[in-house]
């Protein structure tokens, strides 16, 4: 019988869209679908440029390329067949690799800025004759819309995006080709402040973080049919207008007044410096419109307001359709909750969240903003905008879906959709801490304690990868990482944070785990060493990390409102915890890299803080001092109890404490993501999915029971009388909590790496909490991968896929682990 084997299109680096790309080098990927089970690649061969390099080699993700590195601007048809027993597959589809602008000495174009507060630049050229290609080169000091001929450039949403800017812009590629008409052509763009100019931080913010002036930077390279080209770039030739846009910032909103949207007065632009060696090509996908929903209420409110539901909190904005005088208005205003009818934005802090529309006046007008974005579920709508034909559009990072996760009980299903909702909401360009009040920072402590959720839900490699090299070009000079990346709060949040400084270790850990990125550890692994070196020194000679400023066990729910920080877990047993573990990853990362030298002080640095940590805070019966549940989660997940008396006293103890707090939560931001892997590492099994299901508060279900859709910051974010909690720092969307999902994939439903990229897998579900069905499916670095199991009487059903290319330790409740290669696989116990 004949076997099917099918190779994928090769994947460059962590693109799905290979245009412009910024690596010479770009590293390779496929996947294989096949009907043999235990089907292995054994050898690859890769063709490009008409050269074919054959590789004895099983490994088909992230491969070096093998080839004369690219040129700029060079475009590579490149596929890729495999290997397996002697027999070679079919060639893979072809994927067009096309490399951006690798040097700066490619870029002729200048940035160009208005001299005053103009938003609109536009540059005229000729085209002489049929066009070949034609290719785009843009980025802005602010953010950019750009349109060639009055018709749109690309799809992409607050580009260039949010990075370092000092060290790092982004710009972006297009193919313009079908927009180019013979004779005089127009290139426009559209400026506005975004990240760039704009307010940022809370406590009112700060205006002008990285520079005064906005700016434009454009390169345009046609080539036309005979092979000659030309080259139109941005320069002192360009010119600027006022224009519609009055206003835009992304606290605040954006105001448009469609009367001005012609009859302009244009005036020169003026040169402005700005390092071109700063320019990169991205490393993930941009942020798109990604759905539209429409209200499912429109309701008007006890002070007469009409109140738009979109029923589910989301990030974006408003697309509305109005007809009505010139002059009028339509004001629209954003928050995620309603309290006593109204909309609530006290949350929002000093953010406005307002949009405005002024009418031209007349046919029937069609308007979104494009230069901010709002963190909602409701809003209000005045003026003659028709409520029922309002959509409100989705934004983020176009990050494709890779996880799903469901079970019997629908609170729970809910949970994780939530989580899934807050991840979508929250990395928009960078992973931010909540998208709907004066702050919206990139927050280093919740990416690091949802990173594994993170890489589970949606291929986020890419776009974290961007995010980490923020994280080492701000990196101080000490080894201090800045606690929000990029940071805009200047040197006071720079310092040392336990569970905030070591996502710096952690992040490129995980990501290393989850994709089988060595590249990206290797390259993170200085910035890794920087941290914990830096640690150990404030440690001192007893390595008891009890100085400095720590956020501890943030948003216990013990913890006083006005004073997150104070919970019940003493921070140095969390800061000294913190240290161990970044010493002991770090350790593994130099083992993974082959740094044996690294590996053996780290390994030695890491048995060192362990050794300090239960004499200073372990009691010789296993009491983590403080009695807390954090402390004993921290002190069972990271390894630091030395004894296996001891370590089966705090597994007693942790389950005694979630006993004795009713089995609601008792931990915060980072002793959660720990809990439930605790319990039931200590066989516990039990007390962790009573945690799960709890529905009062403080629980993960108490929101949901309360009608969220999204994550909330605080376990009592909403107060049971429905009325909003009075603390200063309030959101309804945060992610930090949902980490609990990285457990529901592992242990609930049983799908987990053992090898980087999954090329081993764990399949060990373990069922409990009287759930009869549970199911986990993720698109691996090697392909699907599925775990779903159903109680049937007293028979566990488990059925998994296991991806070419890949093996499995199978772990059954009552069953001896055993090991299984790819393929559809069906198994049953008795439970």
């Amino acid at each position: 019988m004949a076997v099917t084997v099918n190779v994928s299109a090769p994947r460059a680096e962590h693109l799905d869209e290979p245009l412009g790309l910024g690596e010479s080098r770009p590293r390779l990927s496929w996947t294989i679908e096949t009907d043999r089970p235990g089907w292995r690649q054994d050898a690859c061969e890769i063709e490009a440029r008409g050269e074919r390099v054959v590789r004895e080699s099983g490994e088909s993700v992230l491969i070096p390329w093998p080839f004369e590195p690219l040129a700029s601007r060079e475009r590579v048809p490149v596929r890729v067949r495999v290997r397996s027993a002697g027999e070679w597959s079919g060639w893979s589809p072809v994927t067009v690799l096309e490399a951006g602008l690798l040097d700066p000495a490619d870029w002729t174009a200048r940035f160009i800025a208005p001299p005053d507060e103009e938003h609109l630049l536009r540059g005229d050229f000729e085209v002489r004759r049929a066009v070949a290609s034609a290719r785009l080169y843009i980025t802005a000091l602010g953010v950019y819309a750009a349109e060639l001929n009055g018709a749109p450039i690309g799809d992409h949403v607050m580009a260039p995006g949010w990075t370092s800017y000092g060290h790092r812009l982004r710009y972006q590629t297009f193919d313009v080709t079908a927009l180019l008409r013979p004779g005089p052509n127009t290139l426009g763009a559209t400026l506005a402040d975004g990240w760039y100019r704009g307010r940022l931080g809370f406590q009112g913010g700060t205006i002008a973080t990285y520079g005064e002036h906005l700016g434009l930077l454009a390169q345009l390279e046609i080539t036309y049919d005979d092979g000659s080209g030309d080259r139109f770039c941005t320069s002192p030739s360009w010119r600027c207008a006022d224009g519609p846009l009055v206003a835009a910032s992304i606290y605040d909103g954006e105001t448009h007044d469609a009367r001005l949207e012609a009859g302009q007065t244009w005036v020169p632009v003026k040169p402005l410096e700005h390092d071109l060696a700063t320019l990169t090509a991205p490393n993930g996908p941009p942020v798109r419109r990604t759905r539209e929903l429409a209200p499912v209420a429109v309701l008007t409110s006890p002070s007469g307001q009409t109140v738009l539901d979109f029923g589910q909190n989301l990030v974006g904005r408003l697309r509305i359709t109005a007809r009505g005088r010139a002059g009028e208005r339509v004001i629209l205003r954003h928050a995620e909750v309603l309290e006593n009818g109204e909309l609530c934005t006290r949350p929002l802090r000093s953010a406005a969240a307002t949009d405005v529309y002024i009418l031209r006046g007349g046919e029937e007008e069609v308007w979104e903003p494009r230069f901010t974005f709002h963190g909602f579920r409701y809003a209000t709508v005045e003026g003659p905008a028709d409520p029922h034909l309002i959509r409100a559009v989705v934004c983020h990072t176009d990050m494709r879906r890779t996880g799903h996760f469901e079970c019997s009980d629908p609170l729970v299903s809910r949970l994780h959709a939530n989580v899934v909702w807050s991840m979508r909401g929250n990395f928009l360009d960078l992973p931010t801490d909540c998208p709907q009040r004066d702050e919206r920072l990139g927050w280093t402590g919740d990416l690091q304690v949802f990173a594994p959720t993170a890489a589970f839900l949606h291929d986020c490699a890419g776009m974290l990868t961007s995010w980490l090299a923020d994280l080492s070009a701000e990196q101080a000079p000490s080894g201090a990482v800045p606690v929000a990346v990029p940071n805009v709060l200047g040197e006071r949040a720079v310092f040392a944070a336990a569970g905030w400084g070591d996502a710096v270790v952690l992040v490129p850990w995980t990501l290393y785990q989850r994709y089988g990125d060595a590249a990206l550890l290797e390259r993170q692994f200085p910035a890794m060493c920087r941290y914990v070196d830096h640690v150990a020194l404030l440690a001192g000679p007893m390595l008891l990390w009890e100085s400095g400023h720590q956020f501890g066990d943030w948003l216990d729910p013990a913890a006083p409102p006005d004073k997150p920080g104070e919970g019940r877990t003493p921070k140095p047993v969390v800061a000294t915890a913190y240290l161990a573990h970044a010493a002991a990853v770090l350790a593994e990362a130099a083992a993974a890299l082959g740094r044996d030298r690294e590996h053996e002080h780290y390994t030695r640095l890491a048995g060192a803080v362990r050794a300090a940590f239960a004499a200073a805070y372990v009691a010789p019966d296993g009491t983590v001092l403080g009695d807390s549940a954090t402390g004993y989660a921290l002190a069972l997940r990271f390894g630091l109890l030395p004894g296996p008396g001891q370590r089966a006293h705090a597994g007693r103890r942790l389950a005694e404490v979630a006993e004795e707090a009713g089995h609601h939560i008792a931990t915060g931001f980072l002793g959660t993501p720990l809990i439930c892997d605790a319990l039931t590492e200590a066989g516990r099994l039990d007390t962790a999915y009573r945690l799960l299901l709890q529905r009062q508060c403080p629980s993960w279900l108490y929101p949901v029971t309360m009608g969220a859709t999204t994550i909330w910051e605080r376990w009592d974010s909403m107060l049971p009388d429905g009325t909003v909690n009075l603390g200063e720092m309030t959101s309804f969307n945060h992610y930090a909590f949902g980490a609990v999902a990285d457990w529901l994939h592992r242990t609930v439903a049983g799908l987990a790496p053992l090898a980087p990229g999954y090329r081993r897998l764990a399949v060990a579900p373990r069922p409990g909490g009287g759930l009869t069905h549970a199911r986990a499916a993720l698109r691996t670095p090697y392909g699907p991968a599925e775990v779903a199991w159903r109680v049937d009487g007293e028979v566990l059903d488990v059925r998994a896929t296991v991806p070419p290319n890949t093996g499995a330790l199978v772990s059954l409740p009552g069953a001896e682990p055993f090991e299984t290669g790819s393929g559809e696989h069906h198994w049953t116990v008795p439970i």
